[in-house]
């Protein structure tokens, strides 16, 4: 019957977003990634430098992607090509800043280096998320060519400390006969053309945002990259909706948080508070990550920009912030959207993956081609 048939997709699909996976990353790992970013913001606030110490836990963040398998050398390898990642992407964003003619194509080369790479180290959540947001945020930072050192400085003295808190880890934790090690990576068919459709929607989403003269454009393509790292449509159907009901209700803890008198140092435990709910619960279900990682890019984008007292703003101001936040997520996710029902459609992949084949010499694998369309 059709009604049962309808209650048991319905059934099938809350099953979906419902559901709590099991948790992978170890705790200690948890409180380690954490505690590191926390404290680059606390060494800022200590001085007085608040806006600096959130800059820095952008470089810090490479961190959120410390692997929990493979040897010391495997990890801390990981780790160093990705604070290179943060540090050149941010470096671009600003160089991009101040040079508005050429700042598409610059986003571009950065969208694409980052999606690429992060398809092909397989990254695991956030992967390649907060490199790309610190990206966009330089795009819009108000820095000069004679700025430009010092704030790149900054992010890398991060990424720094982030590496040796790191070494720290593993030197402690790691044992002799670690976790089996990754298989070693290699390209896999599909790796370029995947990259170009996600990178295209992602400066897609950037460009309509700037078009529509959103107040906070880089939101837009942040969204649309977290749901485009879906492998099938339903998981990015599933993405987009724990990201826009995980963003509603985060707006509600943002709004509360920004009408708190917070001192520099309780700005520096709300993040840390909010970063261990989201390394706690990314893996296990999205929308409950959302619901904090709203109200920490907000604290994170305006701080980092310079803005050292948001709620002192006055509420008029921070709510501002609050629904354009929400506006550019719901933009973003349908982007997304978009841009995975294009990438999951043979009409297109089969050509780009036949070109993809040619280009580096290997026969055209018809199952990899369908694999997608198939599970869909």
């Amino acid at each position: 019957m059709p009604t049962q048939r309808i209650k048991e997709l319905a059934q099938r699909e809350a099953e979906h977003l419902f559901t709590l996976q099991p948790i992978k990353r170890p705790w200690h790992l948890i409180v380690t990634a954490a505690m590191t970013i926390a404290s680059t913001i606390f060494i800022g606030a200590i001085f007085d430098q608040l806006p600096l110490g959130i800059m820095a836990s952008l470089g810090a963040m490479i961190i959120l992607n410390q692997p929990s398998t493979g040897n010391l050398y495997q990890r801390q390898g990981l780790l160093f090509v990705l604070g290179l990642l943060m540090v050149g992407s941010f470096s671009m964003g600003l160089v991009a800043h101040n040079l508005p003619m050429v700042r598409t194509p610059i986003f571009v080369v950065i969208t694409f280096v980052i999606v690429l790479l992060s398809r092909y180290l397989r990254l695991t959540p956030p992967s390649g998320m907060f490199i790309l947001m610190a990206a966009v945020i330089a795009l819009f930072m108000p820095v000069s060519w004679a700025q430009m050192p010092f704030h790149i400085g900054i992010v890398s003295l991060g990424a720094i400390f982030a590496w040796g808190s790191s070494l720290v880890y593993n030197l402690i934790m790691v044992r002799p006969d670690p976790m089996p090690a990754p298989k070693r990576r290699k390209y896999e068919q599909g790796l370029i053309t995947e990259s170009v459709v996600v990178t295209t929607f992602v400066v897609l989403a950037l460009e309509v945002a700037l078009w529509l003269d959103m107040p906070y454009p880089y939101w837009v393509p942040v969204s649309s990259y977290i749901i485009m790292l879906g492998t099938h449509l339903r998981t990015m159907w599933i993405k987009q909706l724990h990201r826009i009901i995980g963003t509603a209700i985060g707006i509600v803890v943002a709004w509360f948080l920004l009408a708190l008198p917070l001192s520099n140092m309780g700005v520096v435990l709300a993040i840390l508070l909010m970063f261990l709910w989201i390394e706690g619960i990314i893996a296990r279900h999205y929308a409950l990550a959302v619901i904090m990682i709203t109200p920490l890019t907000i604290f994170i984008a305006e701080y980092g920009g310079g803005q050292s007292d948001i709620a002192g703003l006055g509420p008029m101001a921070y709510r501002g912030i609050i629904e354009a936040r929400f506006l550019d997520t719901v933009l973003g996710c349908l982007i997304a959207l978009l841009g995975g029902v294009v990438m999951h459609s043979t009409w297109l992949r089969q050509p780009l993956m036949s070109f993809e084949a040619k280009l580096f010499g290997n026969r055209l694998n018809k199952d990899a081609l369908n694999k997608d369309s198939q599970s869909n």
